[in-house]
């Protein structure tokens, strides 16, 4: 390093969780990019040498021990004179499990950092895992004084608990403030953290490097998008998102401070992220877990038509295969549509009519059945057929299959279990029906870098216009069950994503017997929810991680005005303060 500069290298890559040699081995060789750069110092993302979220497998002490050995080797080699690395792992002291940064430099562990900010809201759930460490200190690396404040470390909330771990290291003598980071993708998330980090370089007057990992885990999606910000507040540089990517960055020391800048990446926004999102999660849940490809039940609806192009983004034409399972409700228009569809992908396409299946199935019943109505069980009986040969060809290839509900059907129950739920992953679970129309549309002019399948129209244009239908029966939308999707989706966005009382989405406009009902639907399909394959998280609460409902719950909300607080029936010493010892 020159008197004036200093050369980091920000690692965005994607790690897997438990490939401890994996995720070294990824490491070792951004450690080489950056020693060719001549950089004096590489990161990595938060708790990389583990992967991130380790969940509970953090807490298994053969798991500790593999991610600690692997540190040290990395750290051993570090003594060849090459660039510092700072790395996130899990780390035990005093009987202590902590989420920590580990700075390996001259075939040591020059240094350790413990995150002090444990998040435990929406998808987080740190502090059941990990002890609180103390207030930090800088490292230092080359002469430099650099911050290392982890994630949550400059997610600063007014709380008696929360460190204001920024502010201790400008106090303590940081000139860089460097965050490694596993901040999961949801919509419009850039924007937020870019302004979280806006707050932290105002308040404490320093330049702020914040590194994201990327890639797939489980339904969390982490975006890279990682960025840099001088001192005063202009973009120094921006890494792109939802790929890996290590740039070095040069630093120069002003009389303002430390200063740098480097390539600026356009970022996707909105629906193009949502996409890409669909589109990584999916590669990276079908590769990390090491299946051959992907099969799915292809209807001629718009649903399946969007996870089919996703697919062949994801993996390639090659790993994709469509089953078109035909009834007598079928209609001839959805054969047609989606043959055109396989066909513009260039996926293997197969029609199994299910009329033997279903008849047999029916046979079979009939005396069970006798003297009752027909009703919506015969109906579930095809999605059934259609789920178990799916399943069937699942076990016989090796291939997942993709089940292909959106967040609408998912929200009321709109979907039979162990039928059209089958399967291992679902890429659009957190899509609501109004936007897996946009994404449709948007998809036939538009795919992301980096996306396998064809560029132009795959998704015939009749797929996206036609009435949706389950084709359960005869001249079904599913509008006969639902309320259009425009009006369904507004009135689940408040109940989902706001939390809102019933009373407040009436008052907004929306019909009493409606959002009654809707609520009704939302409520009872908890148990349908729990049985769901994992999928894609897009919203800021998704079913599953961010949602976590009981099954079993009487409580119900009639859409009446919620009544104002009664301070008055609180005694005085009630809360659990020191005025409660009062005499």
């Amino acid at each position: 390093m020159s008197e004036q500069q200093i050369k980091i290298t920000l690692a965005q890559l994607n790690p897997t969780v438990g490939d401890v040699t994996g995720n070294a081995a990824k490491a070792r060789a951004a450690r080489e990019r950056a020693k060719a750069d001549g950089a004096d110092l590489v990161v990595l993302p938060e708790l990389f040498i583990a992967g991130y979220p380790p969940e509970d497998l953090v807490l298994k002490p053969a798991f500790q021990s593999a991610c600690r050995a692997e540190i040290e080797q990395l750290a051993r080699e570090t003594a060849d004179g090459g660039p510092a690395m700072l790395i996130g792992t899990p780390w035990v002291e005093d009987d202590k499990l902590y989420n920590a940064c580990a700075l390996l430099d001259g075939g040591r562990i020059a240094a350790l950092r413990f995150k002090a900010n444990l998040p435990n809201y929406g998808v987080f759930d740190e502090k059941r895992l990990f002890a609180r460490g103390p207030a930090p200190g800088p490292v230092t690396v080359r002469g430099v004084r650099i911050g290392v404040p982890i994630c949550e470390d400059i997610w600063l909330e007014e709380s008696e608990d929360y460190e204001n771990v920024v502010e201790c290291l400008a106090e303590t003598g940081a000139e860089i403030l460097v965050v490694p980071n596993g901040s999961p993708y949801a919509r419009d998330k850039a924007d937020l953290r870019l302004s979280i980090a806006v707050a932290r370089v105002t308040e404490s007057g320093l330049p702020l490097a914040y590194l994201n990992e990327v890639g797939g885990q489980d339904e969390l999606i982490f975006d890279g998008g990682s960025f840099v910000l001088n001192a005063d507040l202009s973009v120094a540089a921006q890494l792109p998102a939802f790929e890996e990517n290590i740039t070095t960055l040069v630093w120069r020391k002003t009389v303002d401070g430390w200063r740098c800048s480097g390539p600026v990446a356009p970022q996707l926004e909105g629906d193009k992220a949502d996409y890409a999102a669909c589109v990584l999660g999916l590669r990276d849940y079908v590769r990390k877990n090491g299946f051959p490809g992907v099969l799915l039940g292809i209807s001629g609806g718009i649903d399946s038509a969007l996870c089919a192009a996703i697919a062949v983004d994801a993996l390639g034409a090659d790993k994709v295969r469509g089953v078109m399972l035909p009834f007598r409700y079928t209609a001839q228009v959805s054969l047609d549509d989606a043959a055109k569809l396989a066909a513009a992908l260039g996926i293997r396409y197969e029609v199994l009519p299910i009329a033997d299946a279903v008849n047999g199935f029916e046979k079979i019943l009939a005396p069970v059945f006798a003297g009752l109505e027909r009703d919506i069980t015969e109906e579930n009986l095809q999605a059934r057929a259609r789920g178990t040969l799916l399943m069937a060809i699942s076990n016989k290839t090796g291939a997942m299959v993709v089940t292909t509900g959106n967040k609408s059907e998912m929200s009321v129950g709109y979907a039979t279990l162990y039928g059209d739920m089958n399967g291992g992953f679902n890429p659009i679970k957190d899509i609501y029906k109004t936007e897996v129309f946009r994404l449709s549309s948007l998809r036939n002019s538009w795919k992301p870098d980096g996306a396998l399948g064809p560029s132009g129209e795959v998704i015939p244009v009749n797929i996206i216009t036609r009435p949706p239908t389950a084709e359960l029966r005869e001249n079904q939308t599913d509008q006969d069950s639902l309320p259009p999707y425009e009006v369904l989706d507004a009135i689940l966005e408040r109940l989902v994503e706001r939390e809102e009382p019933l009373a407040d989405i009436i008052a907004a406009g929306f019909d009493r017997d409606v959002v009654t009902r809707i609520d009704r639907l939302l409520n009872i399909a908890e148990y349908k929810r729990r049985q769901a394959a994992p999928g894609v998280k897009v919203t800021r609460k998704n079913f599953g991680r961010d949602r976590r409902y009981p099954i079993t719950n009487r409580f119900r909300d009639f859409g009446k005005a919620l009544p104002a607080p009664d301070e008055k029936l609180v005694t005085r010493g009630s809360r659990a303060s020191a005025d409660a010892f009062e005499g």
